[in-house]
C-alpha cells in the first residue's frame, strides 16, 4: 500500500539534521518539501539585499541536500499550499515555527484555512531553545531583564531537548509547478555580493563545521577573546542560526559536551541573549518600531543626510567606526564589539535615530534577525528592554587602542592608515604633519577629518538625554 503525501514547509529551517518537522513528517509518509518566497507578507520587513542573498545561497545548498527535489514557489502561502494540498490530496501539513509577527499572523491564518478541510497540522520549535510563551515568570508575564530571564527562566528551567538524527527514510515528491531558485529572484542586479558569496560558504555542512572549528579552537578565549576583532575567537554561527542552517539545539548541546569553563558558560548565555531578544519580539511585537522606554518618543533626534551617509559609507573619520562599517558593506557581517561601537557612535556622538542604523543593518547583515536586530539597536541606544544606560557612550578612540591595540582589523578595513604608527590609528587628527607625510596621509582628502568632535557630540548626548530621563 502506498503511503500518503504530507507536506514540509520549509521557512528559517533549511536544513536536514534536527528539523524537527522533517524528522516527524519522513515517519508517516512521502514528503513533499517545499519552500515559498512571500515577500508580500513580510509587509514592512521584506529582506535585505544581503538577507536575500544569504537565502539564495542557503536553499542551494539545502537543495542539493535534498537531491535536487526541494519545490520552490513565489507568491502568497496560503494560497500556494491549499492549490498544493488539493493537487497531491495533502492530508498533513508539517512546519517548524517561527516567532515574528507577520510569520505568526500567517501560521494562525493557515491553519484556520486547513482546518475547515480537515488537514491536520504539526508544527515544532525547530529555532529556539525555550518558547516564549514558556519561559515566564512566576506571575506569568514575561522577563524584562536579561540576567533573571536567563537564570531562571533558562538555566532553572527543563534543558533544551536533544537534536534529531537526519531522516533516513526520505521519499521525496515532485510537483511540476514548482520553479528554480534563481526564478525567486532572489541575487540583486549588481554585482556587489560576488565577493560576500566567495567569503562565506551557505548551508548546513558549512554550518557544522563552522561549529566544529569554533570549538575546536576559537571558545578556548571566547570569555575575553570575543571583544577583540582580529582574533579568531567568535563563532561566527548567526547567519547560519538565522536562517536555520543549524538548530541552536544542536549548537547548545556541542558547547555542553566539552568541558564546562568560563568560556563556555559564556558563549551559553550569548545564546541565551538570543533567546531574550525572540522573548521580547514575541510579547512585544512593536519592538523593531517603538522605543520600549516611551520617553524615547521625546528624544531630540536631529536629520543629518551627510553623517548618516559618512556613517554608512565608513567615512567618519574614526578609523574603528570606519574599518566596522567597511566590513559590513563588504563581507555582510562585523564583529559584535564594533557592532557596538557604529551603533552607539550613530545613535549618540551623531544623534540619528536608532531606526536609520537597524534599517542599514537589516539591508547589509547575511545574518539579520529581525529579534536580535531591533533588541541590539534598542540596547544600545537606551531605550529599550535592560538597555546599556544612555549616558554610556563608546569612545571609538580608546575602544580601538583597547581591543585593536596592533591595528589589525581596523588596517585590514581602513588601509589608507596602513603606514600610521599605533599611536596616531585611532586619532589621526593629531598625528603631526610630518607623521602625516610619511604614513602619506592628507586629511580631507586620502582620509576625512572626524565629521564631529568626541567630546562636543558626547555633551550635546547627554544634554539630549537629561532633557527626557525625568519624563
Amino acid at each position: 500500500m502506498n503511503k500518503r503525501t504530507v507536506i514540509v514547509w520549509f521557512r528559517q529551517d533549511l536544513r536536514l539534521n534536527d528539523n524537527p518537522a522533517l524528522y516527524n513528517a519522513s515517519k508517516f509518509g512521502n514528503v513533499l518539501p517545499i519552500y515559498i518566497h512571500d515577500e508580500k507578507a513580510s509587509g514592512d520587513f521584506k529582506p535585505g539585499a544581503a538577507s536575500k542573498l544569504w537565502l539564495h545561497e542557503s536553499l542551494i545548498s539545502l537543495n542539493n541536500d535534498l537531491n535536487n527535489k526541494l519545490n520552490c514557489f513565489t507568491g502568497d502561502s496560503k494560497s500556494i499550499l491549499l492549490k498544493l494540498i488539493q493537487k497531491h490530496n495533502i492530508k498533513s501539513l508539517y512546519f517548524n515555527r517561527c516567532y515574528e509577527p507577520w510569520r505568526i499572523k500567517q501560521e494562525i491564518d493557515i491553519e484556520k484555512s486547513t482546518k475547515n478541510l480537515g488537514i491536520e497540522i504539526f508544527s515544532f520549535n525547530g529555532s529556539l531553545l525555550w518558547e516564549p510563551w514558556e519561559n515566564l515568570k512566576k506571575d506569568g508575564t514575561p522577563y524584562k531583564v536579561f540576567t533573571p530571564f536567563y537564570q531562571r527562566g533558562c538555566l532553572l528551567a527543563m534543558p533544551p531537548r536533544k537534536p534529531n538524527k537526519k531522516p533516513t527514510n526520505l521519499n521525496l515528491v515532485h510537483d511540476s509547478d514548482s520553479i528554480t531558485i534563481e526564478s525567486l529572484k532572489l541575487l540583486p542586479n549588481k554585482s556587489w555580493h560576488e565577493p560576500i558569496s566567495n567569503l562565506w560558504q551557505a548551508g548546513e555542512k558549512a554550518a557544522q563545521k563552522k561549529l566544529k572549528q569554533f570549538l575546536k579552537n576559537g571558545i578556548k578565549d571566547y570569555k575575553e577573546g570575543r571583544n577583540f576583532p582580529a582574533k579568531q575567537c567568535v563563532s561566527q554561527l548567526s547567519p547560519y542560526l538565522h536562517i536555520g542552517s543549524i538548530s541552536p539545539n544542536e549548537v547548545w548541546h556541542a558547547a555542553k559536551s566539552i568541558s564546562i569553563d568560563s568560556n563556555v558558560k559564556t558563549f551559553l548565555s550569548e545564546l541565551g541573549w538570543r533567546e531574550f531578544s525572540y522573548s521580547l519580539l514575541y510579547h512585544f511585537p512593536s519592538l523593531p518600531k517603538k522605543n520600549w522606554q516611551q520617553k524615547f518618543n521625546n528624544f531630540n533626534w536631529k536629520k543629518n543626510n551627510k553623517h548618516l551617509k559618512a556613517w554608512q559609507q565608513g567615512l567618519t573619520g574614526y578609523p574603528l567606526v570606519d574599518a566596522g562599517m567597511r566590513e559590513l558593506w563588504q563581507t555582510g557581517y562585523m564583529h559584535n564589539r564594533v557592532r557596538m561601537v557604529v551603533a552607539s557612535f550613530l545613535v549618540k556622538n551623531l544623534l540619528i535615530h536608532w531606526h536609520e542604523g537597524e534599517r542599514w543593518f537589516w539591508d547589509c547583515l547575511i545574518d539579520a534577525d529581525l529579534a536580535s536586530n531591533s533588541a541590539s539597536w534598542q540596547w544600545v541606544a537606551g531605550c529599550g528592554a535592560d538597555a546599556a544606560p544612555f549616558f554610556r557612550i563608546f569612545n571609538p578612540v580608546t575602544q580601538g587602542q583597547k581591543f585593536d591595540k596592533s591595528g589589525e582589523y581596523t588596517k585590514k578595513y581602513v588601509p589608507e592608515l596602513a603606514l600610521l604608527p599605533d599611536k596616531y590609528l585611532f586619532n589621526p587628527w593629531e598625528a603631526p604633519d610630518d607623521v602625516l607625510a610619511k604614513a602619506k596621509i592628507i586629511l580631507g582628502k586620502t582620509y576625512p577629518r572626524p565629521i564631529v568632535d568626541l567630546k562636543i557630540s558626547r555633551e550635546r548626548a547627554l544634554l539630549a538625554y537629561n532633557a527626557i530621563k525625568l519624563l
